[in-house]
């Protein structure tokens, strides 16, 4: 038989067979689970699949909250099981669910407090190339632009544009990823996401050996980056981390300034441009700051101190569009909350929606009400934009 005939019959029947043999040790792995006895309330769903397809429809429409707030007052205001790509889940809500996931609160590390100014350089240079003299622009393109830009150069003192902007198109493939069917088939989202993470890989690697060999790359003692961080500091045993590890790291830190610093950026002006009133409070305290430096002046922490009113207005758009709307961890032992039982190895996911827009913790949850955050603010753990604990995102420090 021709051997063009041969790969036509047997490639599509060699990936039907290995998609069966999946979904038959899914299957066994999620019924095997899901017989515990004193589980939390909830509904598995289909079978494989289970309710993978409302989960990823409500958050393509920007709609997650629904399917969050549907199946807590369905079983439970604090927890509820589901399944999830092929995988067990227990959804975490409300304040005594995120005081639980997120037991180590992070605070401002001083060491940030040095990058302000680059910050803003990174700003200045975004505004001059990418808004400056032109008629119309969309936002989100260039707020994405921006944050991974500012994540390049604070991680990895990169600067040159035409590199950002190489890696910037890996990681928009990744980012579709992030809410794909995780099946690896050539063709799919997924697939694509882990070859664009595999490039992206690579090109690190090859910044990493270059910093570490070439002296006039090797800026770990005059530039305040994360890599030279990385490359300078040795574990409990004495030991530096492996490029692949360095590498690894860096691709995670990059991810988180891909997306989510950059859809608060981009409601923040939505919201700005909708409420002139809001636009003209923030404006006035932001001119009072600019006319207190005098010409080249960078921004300093004093200055982000004093932009309490922007802060209460960025904090009011992230409650209602929270840039990280929830996600996924894992349970590494069996656990007990709410009076169930948490196997091991389920996925734990909490939703920033079950208390932003809760009424009991925030009434007329649908109002923008910058004022919500005078004082001392909200209550701990009610406001949740950026997740918290040890891998909190670094804009909700």
């Amino acid at each position: 038989m021709d051997s063009s005939i041969m790969e036509v019959i047997v490639i599509p029947f060699a990936i039907l067979l290995i998609i069966a043999l999946s979904l038959i040790v899914c299957k066994h792995q999620i019924s095997n689970t899901f017989d515990i006895k004193n589980l939390p309330p909830g509904n598995t769903g289909w079978p494989l699949i289970g309710e993978s397809i409302g989960f990823l429809t409500t958050g393509r429409k920007g709609q997650l909250e629904k399917f969050i707030f549907d199946r807590m007052s369905k079983y439970s205001n604090k927890v509820f099981k589901t399944s999830l790509f092929c995988e067990p889940a227990a959804v975490f809500c409300g304040v005594a669910g995120n005081n639980f996931l997120f037991s180590n609160e992070n605070k401002l590390a001083e060491a940030l407090q040095r990058y302000i100014g680059i910050m803003e350089v990174v700003a200045q240079r975004h505004f001059a190339f990418d808004w400056d003299n032109k008629r119309q622009v969309t936002v989100f393109p260039l707020a994405k632009m921006y944050t991974f830009s500012l994540a390049c150069r604070l991680f990895l003192s990169m600067e040159d544009r035409e590199q950002v902007e190489k890696l910037a198109k890996s990681f928009d493939f990744l980012a579709s990823a992030f809410i794909a069917i995780p099946i690896d088939l050539p063709g799919t989202s997924f697939n694509r996401g882990i070859k664009a993470s595999n490039l992206v890989r690579k090109e690190l690697l090859k910044i990493i050996k270059q910093r570490k060999t070439d002296p006039a790359e090797n800026k770990a003692s005059q530039t305040p980056d994360i890599l030279s961080h990385m490359l300078t500091t040795v574990d409990d045993k004495g030991q530096f981390m492996s490029e692949m590890e360095i590498a690894d790291k860096i691709l995670g830190l990059l991810i988180g300034g891909h997306d989510t610093a950059s859809s608060a950026i981009t409601f923040v002006v939505k919201y700005l441009a909708e409420m002139p009133q809001v636009y003209e409070k923030a404006l006035e305290e932001q001119m009072g700051i600019a006319k207190s430096k005098v010409a080249g002046e960078l921004l300093n922490w004093e200055d982000i101190q004093k932009m309490k009113y922007s802060w209460k207005v960025a904090c009011e758009v992230m409650r209602l569009a929270p840039p990280l709307q929830g996600a996924f961890r894992e349970a590494i032992t069996d656990f007990t909350y709410a009076d169930c039982t948490i196997p091991k190895g389920w996925k734990l996911y909490w939703s920033a929606n079950s208390t932003h827009r809760n009424p009991e913790r925030f009434p007329d949850p649908e109002k923008f009400d910058p004022s919500r955050f005078d004082g001392l603010g909200p209550a701990p753990y009610t406001f949740v934009p950026f997740g918290g604990g040890p891998r909190m995102c670094l804009l909700g420090l």
